[in-house]
């Protein structure tokens, strides 16, 4: 039985997400880099670098994928289960492994990597099991961290990247409305999910009618189950005055963008509004600090003042935002640039960073349960606000539905 077999000219190429001219871009940017670390050639293995470099999103599934990477070529590496698709897909070229003899997927990588001196790999995403088996295969290479000089070049957003996320917030407004149409009380929180995800994935067909369609979600929580900002849906029926979350997430070729917004149920309760009113007062000022030149811990520590003057920063959840791109719940996340107090990384002109405060009141306080609102913001040159391209209102005045 064969080690690869070959799916190329399977059918037609599909249409790309972005231009040509765009993945050179970020092909030859890739190549700067290793050329400034000495690197002979990349194998790539996560999610958001493949799909970075190649606009090819793989499914695992249990098997291993990979991009390879050298001065003159780009080549993805998938497993035959797929077929054609990855072919169709990549950037590039592209080579089809076989279940039938063990490692074939170094195989495969071999054929591609040669006797590479030094290869670059990304740290954060290989396992004792994998790296072990890369030392076994490539004996005579040093093997190189690219994980985080990779992810800094995904942190400064292209004109074509910032065009693709506006079209994808606009598609998260949508489903917005989709789920507040849908409350109502007595009506189970799955419910309100699947209305707005259908939305979002209609309009995506429509949008990127050669795209695939895959992975667009959406979180709504209620009561209780707004405590944390990840909490799946459940079956739970909507009450009246309960506090309400909604949380859409469109995916497009690998990027996912979100809104996310508190509501209530019929209405809300004094010491449900005030924290209601103070949560987005910090999430204004969080907004308005976002500019070229601050720095990511500067602005966690101003909002988390803000906070405390209100006696309510032990209730904050997590960190006040990060950068959107190629990223999603189950892969990938550009570490260098979340609003933390243990991040330095000053904002440059070309980011796209959300801006999501969140405080969780503990169940038998007043006003219990989680309150969290996003927006996403472009930072850009010389301006002395960033871009909002989320368009969704928020606060007592507009959501309680």
């Amino acid at each position: 039985m064969p080690r690869l077999v070959d799916y190329t000219e399977n059918g037609e190429r599909a249409t790309p997400t972005f231009t040509v001219q765009e993945m050179t871009r970020r092909q030859s940017a890739l190549r700067d880099l290793m050329a400034s670390l000495d690197i002979d050639v990349c194998l790539f293995t996560s999610y958001h670098n493949i799909c970075y470099l190649s606009d090819f999103l793989y499914c695992r599934f249990g098997r291993r994928y990979g991009l390879v990477i050298d001065a003159n070529s780009v080549t993805s590496i998938s497993a035959g289960i797929d077929g054609g698709q990855p072919w169709r897909r990549t950037a590039g070229h592209n080579v089809t492994y076989t279940d039938w003899q063990h490692d074939n997927y170094f195989y495969a990588a071999k054929g591609l990597i040669g006797k590479a001196r030094r290869i670059g790999i990304e740290f954060d995403q290989v396992d004792v099991e994998f790296k072990g088996l890369l030392e076994h295969h490539f004996p005579e290479a040093q093997f190189v961290d690219i994980s985080a000089p990779s992810m800094r070049l995904r942190m400064i957003k292209s004109d074509e990247e910032i065009a693709h996320i506006t079209q994808m917030t606009r598609i998260a407004d949508l489903g917005g409305a989709a789920c507040v149409s849908a409350i109502a009380e007595g009506v189970p929180e799955h419910e309100v999910a699947l209305a707005s995800t259908g939305a979002m994935v209609r309009e995506i067909a429509n949008t990127w009618p050669d795209g695939e369609l895959l992975d667009t979600w959406t979180w709504f929580q209620s009561g209780i189950n707004t405590d944390g900002a990840h909490n799946p849906v459940t079956s739970r029926r909507i009450k009246h005055g309960d506090i309400l979350s909604l949380n859409c997430f469109p995916m497009v070729a690998g990027y996912y963008v979100a809104l996310e917004r508190t509501l209530f149920a019929g209405s809300v309760d004094d010491a449900s509004r005030r924290l209601w009113e103070i949560n987005c007062e910090v999430h204004d000022r969080g907004k308005q600090l976002l500019v070229e030149g601050a720095r990511c811990s500067d602005i966690a520590k101003e909002l988390n003042e803000l906070y405390a003057s209100y006696d309510l920063l032990q209730y904050r959840s997590f960190g006040y935002g990060h950068s959107f791109g190629v990223l999603c719940h189950y892969y990938g996340r550009e570490a260098g640039l979340e609003l933390r107090e243990d991040c330095d990384t000053v904002l440059e002109a070309g980011m796209v960073v959300s801006m999501e405060p969140m405080i969780t009141i503990p169940e038998g306080q007043p006003g219990a349960g989680g309150y969290r609102e996003h927006d996403i913001l472009v930072i850009e040159k010389g301006a002395n606000q960033p871009r909002n391209i989320t368009g969704f209102a928020y606060g007592p005045e507009h959501l309680i539905v």
